[in-house]
């Protein structure tokens, strides 16, 4: 009688109650050893859980949506045994999760090479699979891709991704014909030195930095990165090597409306809230929006159309601890200042104290950075793709301004959008920055 082996949850970390979001096996399924049998997300990120033991389903106890923690079984096998060499024990650092137009491709390449930076390049256009240059490698490929089952670690399938690579085009070289990172680089090289398709000019070519030992020139200390700054770092270096940046700097007089916000302070501290000004730019932001559709937009996968948005979600920048994270702020349009004071205060605080959702970060238009309560300014916030523009705010401060023949003093805000060129012209940037300010400096007209 053929031996059954139980899959259960392993050590996954200090994650609770994580959810199921994909479930890869089904009944009378033959796994292999280490292939993904089921995805979870946690907190800003996904983790792909290996199978242990090669052999058939015989049950799934799991459905997407439930909630797992550590011992809890997955599924059981028959007619195999533990084939897996590696340490089980605990699943590597998770992947970060995708927002709802892109995909779950945020985690950064560790070893910087010219052919990763070239995918990067190749990334620029949307839904692009790398494909080799024909010849005898194509052909080995191709052979290759008829093999019924792919052995590759959970690590090397989000590499993969990372890149845009399909692992059912690549040889493994490793035992078993198991595909190791080297193979997947290999493949990048052999696609790009025969130009892959849609990728103009053979996408971006620059030698990898040099190792520097600067241990030689004095005392250092590494410090590893947090896992925050490791997926939002790699977002950002992304957006900024496929987004067409272009920056419109504009400013806005804030005079009138630091009157209407104080005057308002003491009712929102009954309430226990606070009234910041960036309540009143996310208001302002929905107005600008609804009066130049194409900044709540994004490009869709082939990068030909646009997907316009009836909603007004934005992504507000708050620096916690461990990093930059952008919690999102839903429908502002259909909220009061109260209402819109009081929600940026609770995920402000469960920012900070790293208790959000990745829910709580997907479904974003656009995104406000406010560096105003640190100071600057001015500077260049990166696009938040698959968003179309960013604003990033500075601190404000009291100039002499000629009015009606005369100077007076007025606060004046500085203000640096950031938008993709692909979507937005300079003209419409400066239609928009300026509509921004009229309603700024008067807050009444989003009620126009």
């Amino acid at each position: 009688m053929a031996e059954n082996n139980t899959i259960t949850l392993p050590d996954v970390g200090d994650f609770k109650d994580i959810e199921v979001i994909e479930v890869l096996i089904a009944v009378g399924d033959a796994i292999e050893a280490e292939q993904s049998i089921i995805i979870l997300e946690s907190d800003k990120a996904t983790m792909e859980i290996p199978s242990p033991f090669a052999g058939k389903v015989e049950s799934v106890a799991v459905k997407v949506g439930d909630k797992l923690n550590q011992g809890d079984p997955i599924a059981t096998l028959s007619g195999g045994a533990a084939e897996s060499t590696e340490d089980k024990s605990k699943v590597e650092e998770p992947a970060p999760v995708a927002s709802e137009a892109e995909p779950a491709v945020a985690t950064s390449v560790a070893e910087p090479t010219a052919a990763a930076a070239g995918a990067a390049k190749a990334e620029a256009v949307p839904g692009k699979t790398i494909r080799p240059h024909p010849g005898a490698a194509a052909d080995a490929v191709m052979a290759n891709a008829s093999s019924k089952m792919i052995h590759a670690s959970p690590s090397i399938r989000r590499y993969a991704r990372e890149l845009g690579v399909g692992l059912d085009q690549v040889i493994g070289s490793g035992p078993k014909g198991r595909i190791v990172k080297s193979d997947v680089k290999a493949f990048v090289k052999t696609a790009l030195a025969g130009a892959a398709p849609g990728a103009a000019g053979g996408g971006i070519s620059i030698d990898p930095m040099p190792e520097i030992d600067h241990s030689k020139f004095g005392e250092v200390e590494t410090v590893a990165l947090s896992r925050i700054k490791k997926i939002s770092g790699a977002h950002l270096h992304r957006s900024w090597v496929t987004v067409p940046h272009v920056t419109q700097f504009d400013e806005a007089d804030i005079t009138e409306l630091e009157v209407f916000r104080k005057s308002l302070a003491k009712d929102a501290e009954k309430k226990g809230l606070r009234m910041t000004p960036l309540i009143f730019l996310m208001k302002a932001v929905v107005k600008a929006m609804q009066e130049y559709p194409n900044f709540n937009s994004s490009l869709d996968a082939s990068g030909e159309n646009l997907i316009m948005k009836k909603y007004f979600h934005i992504g507000i920048a708050v620096d916690t601890p461990k990093g930059l994270v952008v919690p999102v702020v839903r429908d502002v349009d259909r909220k009061g200042l109260f209402e819109l004071a009081a929600e940026l205060g609770e995920i402000s605080i469960r920012a900070r104290d790293g208790k959000l959702t990745p829910s709580d970060m997907q479904g974003g238009c656009f995104t406000i950075s406010s560096l105003g309560g640190i100071g600057g300014t001015n500077f260049t916030p990166i696009v938040n793709a698959p968003e179309v523009a960013i604003l990033g705010v500075s601190r404000s401060k009291m100039q002499p301004v000629f009015i009606d023949g005369e100077f007076q003093p007025r606060m004046i805000l500085p203000l640096g959008l950031s938008y993709d060129h692909r979507v937005i012209d300079g003209a419409q940037a400066a239609r928009f920055t300026s509509f921004l300010g009229q309603v700024i400096s008067d807050i009444r007209r989003v009620l126009l």
